[in-house]
């Protein structure tokens, strides 16, 4: 009988392909790169001020310095996440390429959605297309590492990918979640963001992952 080779066996190990395993990564930290670049493209004040001070001139601007500061916050976070994620990862496969490539689709929408918000602040179509685009990222980034761990190209273990689920339906959880608020007080929407800012593994009693050189915490 035939014996069926996993993805983990026909995957490239990445020890034997450093040089290629290296080009993925530093592909992904240039694509979140030009994405955190391209938020500040979105943020000007007119040229001819018609006796405007700059500083009035700036704060006309708010909403777009706001979207701006929500946007480095939020692609920063999800930069670290994918770092950690391919600093776990042991081998790699075409499924793995184009889930990250899918992923990183995304994350580049990230400046296009923030201009949309920064100039449509309140506007409910302005916040629903920047929700969805960073719940939608949010949701690729677990499922791309739910996915390698299932496969066995991460050294994962179960609670590592347990707090990953956690962090990662939260921030997708807070974004929809400000969804149908924007449909009523769309001024009121973004303040549900700074739940961001709270870290759901610890608020919610989840044990996180102990250092590899310590037992797991009794539950």
């Amino acid at each position: 009988m035939i014996r069926r080779v996993t993805r983990a066996e026909a995957a490239k190990k990445r020890e034997e392909n450093e040089i290629e395993f290296s080009r993925i990564v530093a592909f992904s930290d240039g694509v979140f790169a030009i994405a955190i670049t391209l938020l500040v493209l979105n943020l000007t004040i007119p040229k001819d001020l018609h006796g405007e001070t700059v500083g009035a001139a700036i704060w006309n601007e708010r909403e777009a310095f706001i979207a701006y500061g929500i946007s480095f916050a939020v692609i920063g976070r999800y930069w670290l996440i994918h770092h950690r994620l391919f600093g776990e990862v042991t081998g790699f496969d075409g499924r793995l390429l184009g889930l990250n490539l899918f992923y990183l689709g995304w994350v580049v929408l990230v400046p296009f959605s923030s201009e949309v918000i920064g100039d449509h602040a309140n506007d409910t179509g302005g916040i629903v297309v920047y929700a969805i685009n960073l719940a939608v990222v949010a949701v690729l980034g677990w499922v791309m590492a739910a996915d390698a761990h299932r496969a066995g190209l991460t050294r994962f273990r179960p609670e590592d990918e347990r707090e990953y689920r956690y962090r990662a339906f939260f921030v997708a959880i807070v974004f929809i979640a400000s969804i149908p608020v924007a449909f009523v007080a769309p001024r009121l929407a973004p303040f549900l963001w700074l739940a961001l800012f709270f870290d759901p593994v610890e608020r919610f009693g989840v044990a996180k992952a102990p250092p590899r050189d310590q037992p797991p915490v009794a539950r």
